[in-house]
Parts: structure tokens; sequence; C-alpha cells
């Protein structure tokens, strides 16, 4: 009895041992190296996070500012002449401008905010991702900056193609006005002209009618000498 109930102990602590061992394996899978896994809930935190970060603007440090100060725009205006930086990105907005710069020689970052071509904040950092976050901002601080330029270029555009609009206009109401002009004074040449024929032709006509008057006295009076030189002849 006390042999048969041993064994049955045995056999229990062997099952839950085994189980236990199950369950551990099961909890501590295998992951890819590098990788700490999270749950579902954790990482769209984390890309949420991510994404609300990237379009915040970067918050320069004390150093970065006064770096900024105090020579960093001869300094990357010399490298530049010596051709011993890289540019690595660049974005235009109107005259203004966001560029990144490398030095290889150093490992340094060099991340410029330009107008018209002209250096007036430049950044220096050995961090790469640091010199992308501050290029980004900067990127994105050229486009504000340029909104009231790019606006003045539109409505100087718009403001120059109406005034156009009404010289192409203006000038055709000239041209309008002068072939107005012209026919208007043609009307009144024609009519000057058209009276001075009816003017010409009552007086022929009044001279046709005296013409043919006379002619008809003058074909009477030739009839009556005609006849009378006839009736001369007969009585002789």
């Amino acid at each position: 009895m006390d042999y048969k109930w041993r064994v049955r102990q045995a056999a229990l602590a062997v099952m839950v041992l085994i189980g236990g061992t199950q369950a551990s394996f099961a909890q501590t899978a295998p992951q890819p190296a590098g990788s700490t896994a999270q749950p579902p809930s954790q990482v769209a935190d984390a890309a949420a996070d991510q994404s609300a970060a990237s379009s915040q603007p970067v918050v320069l440090t004390q150093d970065e500012a006064q770096q900024s100060a105090t020579g960093n725009v001869a300094e990357l205006q010399q490298m530049i002449r010596d051709s011993q930086v890289e540019p690595l990105r660049s974005t235009s907005n109107g005259s203004y401008d966001a560029s990144l710069l490398f030095n290889g020689k150093e490992m340094t970052y060099y991340v410029a905010l330009s107008q018209n071509k002209t250096f007036w904040r430049v950044i220096k950092t050995s961090d790469e991702a640091r010199g992308e976050a501050i290029y980004r901002d900067f990127a994105l601080k050229t486009r504000q900056l340029s909104e009231v330029e790019i606006r003045r270029i539109r409505l100087e555009a718009q403001k120059a193609f109406t005034e156009r609009m009404i010289a192409l206009a203006q000038n055709h109401v000239d041209r309008l006005q002068a072939d107005l002009t012209i026919a208007r004074q043609q009307q009144a040449l024609v009519l000057d002209q058209q009276k001075e024929t009816r003017d010409q032709a009552n007086a022929l006509q009044a001279q046709k009618a005296a013409a043919q008057g006379q002619l008809r006295d003058v074909q009477r009076q030739v009839r009556e000498l005609q006849r009378r030189v006839e009736g001369g002849l007969l009585t002789q």
C-alpha cells in the first residue's frame, strides 16, 4: 500500500514538472535578435508618439542657440569655399532655403537657414539624427516664412495681368472709338456728297428743262421761217 502511494506521488510530480516546463517554454518563445515583443497597443502608441514628435518644432538647446550666433555662419562659408562639406539635403520656398551639409573629415553636420542665398542661421552637430531633425524643422520654417512672399509674388502677377488686360481692353476701346469716329466722318462726307449730287442733279434738271424749252422755241422758229420761205417761193 505504501509502495503504490509513493508511485502515484512520483507520477503526479513528473506531470506537474512537465506542465510547468511547457508553459515556461510557451511564454519565452524565441524572438528575432535585437527585438523586444510589445503588445499591439504599445506599438500603436509608440508609432503615434513618433509621428507627433516629427511634426512638432525642434527646440534648440542652449549650446546650439549660442553657437549659431558665434561664428557658425562664417565657419560654414569658409568650409564651402574650401570644398570641405558636401550638400546632403536642401529645401527651397520662395527666397528661403534650408540645407543640410556634411563634413566627412570631422563627421559633423551643418544645418543652415538662408534667405537669398545668404546664411543667417547655422547649427553644427555631430549627431546625425539631431541634424536631420533640425533640418526638417528649418525646411518647415522656409515654408512658413515664404507664405507672405509667395502671396506677394502671386498678387503682383495678378495685378500686372489685370493691368495688361485693362490696357488691351482700353486699346480695343480706342480702336473702336477711332473706327466709330472715322465711320461718322465718312457718313457726314457721304451725306454732303449726296446733297451736293442732289443739288447738281436738280440744277442739271432745271438746265435740261430750260434747254428743252429753248430747243422747242428754236424748233418753232425754224418751222416758222421754213414755212415763210416755202410760202414766198411758191408765190413768185
